[in-house]
């Protein structure tokens, strides 16, 4: 029997005082793609929080068949795309990329692929910092798909993308789950989990 990739039982957070989740539970199998949905506050970045082991809870939560962590051994095989971000000073588009490549190994994609799947080849000299919100956003998911991994979590990686690169998007992580890897993401964006082929998630607090 195929271990699952995440398996999470009674999961709570509190935050201030406040209960964000209670009583959370998921099992996600390799190659799937799960949409983790529902409205402002109900808590789907925290969960997502939890599975990247950035976040305590209450509850078992284990990832790749460990608790996850915040160290170099769990981030060998999960990629995570969440808040915008540091962007190293002095380096370019191009140099990002080819930085993520050198430190993680090859995976999925060369760097000239990336470049022209994510629309970028025009930035490749410019600074992260010099360009719009959905740049900088292609940019972090191409750094995300460059590198080998397992899982991928993503927390509302349509963010500041328009309507037809978020259709080239679901079909990137479509392709991704086909191939073996694992997805799990916050998104707002129905048409785009549909097209990925998620399995749905309704958040509670």
């Amino acid at each position: 029997m195929t271990q699952p990739i995440i398996e999470a039982q009674d999961v709570a957070v509190d935050l201030g005082g406040a209960a964000v989740l209670r009583g959370v539970d998921l099992t996600v199998s390799p190659g799937e793609v799960v949409a983790v949905v529902g409205a402002n506050g109900a808590g789907k970045t925290t969960l997502l929080r939890c599975l990247a082991g950035l976040q305590r809870a209450e509850g078992r939560v284990s990832v790749l068949g460990r608790p996850p962590a915040d160290e170099p051994g769990f981030w060998r095989e999960v990629a995570l795309v969440g808040d915008e971000p540091a962007w190293y000073p002095g380096l370019t588009v191009g140099e990002h990329l080819e930085l993520m490549r050198a430190v993680h190994g090859p995976g999925r994609l060369e760097v000239a692929a990336a470049l022209e799947l994510f629309e970028l080849g025009g930035c490749v000299d410019r600074s992260p910092v010099s360009l719009s919100t959905g740049q900088r956003q292609r940019l972090s998911l191409a750094m995300a798909l460059l590198r080998p991994s397992r899982l991928l979590l993503l927390d509302e990686p349509e963010r500041g993308l328009d309507a037809a690169f978020r259709q080239r998007l679901a079909g990137l992580l479509a392709d991704y789950s086909a191939a073996g890897g694992t997805v799990v993401m916050v998104t707002h964006d129905p048409a785009f989990a549909q097209a990925a082929r998620p399995v749905a998630l309704e958040a509670a607090a």
